[in-house]
C-alpha cells in the first residue's frame, strides 16, 4: 500500500509570502496617511472648540483672554493649544499635535477680529498651512 503525502511546496510558500509582502507595502503607507489626517482633524476640532470657549468668555467679560484655563477650553490628547494674542477686539490661536510630522510644522491657526485675521485665514475658521 502506497501512501501519498500532501503538503505545500517551497515555491508555493514563497509565493504566499511575496503576496503578503506586497499587500503590506501597499497598506502601511495608507495607514500612516490616515493617522495624519486623524491628527489634523483632531487639531481642527480643538480649534473650533477654542473659538466657542473664547466667545463664551467674551460674552461674560467683554474681552478675550490668552488663558485656556480661564475659558475652560478642552484639548484632545496630544494637542497643544495656545492663544497667541488677545485684546478686546480680537484674538489669535495656534494648535499643534505631537503626531503631526512634516505636514503642518507650525500647527493650525484660528483668528477672530480684524486685528488678527489675514488674507490666508477666514475669521473663526481653522487654517492649516
Amino acid at each position: 500500500m502506497l501512501r501519498t503525502r500532501r503538503a505545500f511546496t517551497l515555491i508555493e510558500l514563497l509565493i504566499v509570502v511575496v503576496i503578503i509582502g506586497i499587500l503590506a507595502a501597499i497598506a502601511i503607507p495608507k495607514f500612516a496617511n490616515t493617522k495624519q489626517k486623524a491628527y489634523l482633524a483632531s487639531v481642527e476640532e480643538d480649534l473650533r472648540n477654542l473659538v466657542t470657549a473664547e466667545e463664551a468668555y467674551f460674552s461674560t467679560y467683554s474681552t478675550y483672554t490668552t488663558s485656556t484655563t480661564a475659558m475652560n477650553a478642552t484639548q484632545s490628547p496630544g494637542v497643544k493649544i495656545s492663544v497667541t494674542a488677545a485684546t478686546a477686539v480680537g484674538w489669535g490661536g495656534t494648535a499643534t499635535h505631537t503626531g503631526l510630522v512634516g505636514a503642518t510644522p507650525d500647527g493650525c491657526h484660528v483668528a477672530v477680529g480684524a486685528t488678527e485675521t489675514t488674507a490666508t485665514n477666514n475669521e473663526g475658521a481653522p487654517y492649516c498651512p
